[in-house]
């Protein structure tokens, strides 16, 4: 007679029905959340830059040699994937991915604070973190760019190490390093996990290969010395604000007020017991530190830096709510909640007058060139490439890369020799060699303006006339008989 199959341990029934309840939960919580992201075709320029190095690099393009950005590889390459399976003449797939990292991000979040606080625990900072992930301007919330993709790898990083799996928390770091560099400020409280652990040589190795081996995989597969030029040594100006204190400090005060606000039902349970979730929770700490310090890295302030910062806040949160009366709770979770509404409000009604400019200006792109023309659009907006499904005429998307404007510059630090190191000898060869159909100098009396730019300005002026002019951008097509 067969034995009778032994029953699953209770801790593991119980286990899968907490998580069968709650992930339901969570995976609808992050739907809504996310609608306004598929209500636009693009909301910044980032998605525009990315959707354009996608398609050259499925061309054939070469990261870090034919297509080049001040990021690493791992957003571009994601885009490219996510292109090859669904095309690339609309940003759905990315989208859809950008909802799964959020989803990831609060699953990681519940199953740290679950492990710390208890069951009730786990459901408060995945709901939380998800009804904050949306309270930036849309444009930086809604947008599936760098900083969300971080996301998920930081969350990652912190669950392995509090399990004490140091490989796996390496490689979820690399993994953050290679999506932005901003992304490595976890490593500073997953050092202070293996600290209090009891650190040990074979864990810290174990963390350090982890970190290395992906990082030197990823340079290897692209160029070496292109990977460290563009994504460590070669953006010493774009760093520095400096003739730029009052504009950026300003846009970093708005930012900073704007997240403040989203968070109201999250800070006054942090400053009620600030003391004793501090004496509890020195990793989150650190965690929330390390990424204001990647907020600050660069003195640029924009608002999707942030989103570094609401992780580790839905965990202190929620720190700080056992410890309080449950009432506090319900506060909470209800005010995050009339937040949340009011962001996706913001985010569905709001105008986007830049994407409205930027498909004008690439009907008007499309009309005048042959779907094989090469275009330079000399301004900050990729997008418009993108949305014109032309080949840039350069590696040097926005006229930032080749004047140091792309950081938000409001003038000072702004022009020729500022640009890029080696990118303007690069730039004359592009449009000698494959001179563009259409140039489209959408500067708009920026301070990156071609009669700002000597270089810019002969090329103009030799080889090109003016054909038209759309939404105060001049398009300029080429003189026949130019060579």
């Amino acid at each position: 007679m067969l034995a009778a199959p032994l029953a699953p341990p209770r801790s593991a029934v119980v286990r899968t029905a907490y998580w069968t309840r709650l992930l339901p939960l969570l995976a609808v919580l992050a739907c809504v959340t996310r609608v306004p992201s598929f209500a636009r075709p693009l909301w910044n320029p980032d998605e525009g830059y990315l959707a354009v190095q996608a398609r050259m690099l499925a061309d054939g393009g070469e990261l870090y040699e034919t297509v080049v950005d001040r990021k690493p590889p791992f957003v571009p390459w994601l885009y490219e994937g996510a292109f090859a399976v669904h095309g690339s003449g609309s940003l759905t797939s990315v989208r859809v991915l950008a909802l799964l990292a959020q989803l990831l991000t609060a699953a990681l979040l519940a199953s740290l604070a679950r492990r710390r606080w208890g069951d009730g625990a786990g459901r408060t900072s995945g709901v939380l973190y998800l009804l904050v992930s949306v309270g930036l301007n849309p444009e930086d919330a809604q947008a599936a760019t760098f900083e969300v993709f971080i996301l998920p790898c930081t969350a990652a990083a912190m669950w392995c190490a509090d399990r004490r799996r140091w490989g796996a928390a390496g490689v979820a770091v690399a993994c953050a390093l290679l999506t932005k560099q901003t992304g490595g400020a976890v490593l500073l409280p997953v050092l202070w996990l293996l600290h209090r652990q009891g650190a040990t040589r074979g864990g810290l190795l174990r963390l350090l290969a982890g970190i290395v081996v992906p990082v030197l995989c990823a340079a290897l597969v692209t160029d070496p010395a292109g990977f460290a030029f563009w994504t460590v040594t070669g953006s010493a100006a774009y760093a520095s604000f400096t003739g730029s204190e009052l504009h950026v400090l300003a846009r970093g005060l708005a930012n900073t007020a704007i997240l403040t606000a989203a968070c109201a039902g999250l800070v006054p349970p942090v400053v009620r017991v600030l003391r004793v979730a501090r004496t509890g929770a020195v990793d989150l700490w650190l965690w929330f530190a390390s990424s204001a310090v990647a907020v600050l890295l660069g003195f640029h302030f924009f608002g999707h830096y942030y989103l570094q910062l609401i992780p580790p806040l839905a965990l202190l949160a929620t720190a700080a709510l056992q410890i309080l009366p449950r009432e506090r709770l319900v506060t909470a979770l209800v005010t995050s909640a009339c937040c949340c509404s009011a962001f996706l409000a913001w985010g569905l009604l709001a105008p986007r007058s830049d994407l409205a400019h930027a498909t004008r200006l690439a009907d008007a792109v499309a009309r005048r060139t042959a779907p094989g023309d090469r275009v330079l659009v000399w301004g900050i907006h990729p997008e418009t490439y993108w949305l014109a499904d032309r080949t840039p005429a350069s590696r040097y998307l926005t006229a930032g890369l080749l004047t140091n404007y792309s950081g938000g510059r409001n003038g000072p630090q702004v022009g020729e020799k500022y640009g890029v190191e080696g990118s303007w000898p690069v730039f004359r060869e592009e449009m000698s060699t494959h001179p563009p159909a259409l140039v489209v100098d959408d500067s708009r009396a920026a301070p990156y303006a071609p009669e700002r730019i000597p270089s810019l300005r002969r090329l103009l002026t030799a080889e090109y006339e003016v054909a038209g002019e759309v939404d105060g951008a001049v398009l300029y097509v080429r003189e026949t008989g130019s060579r």
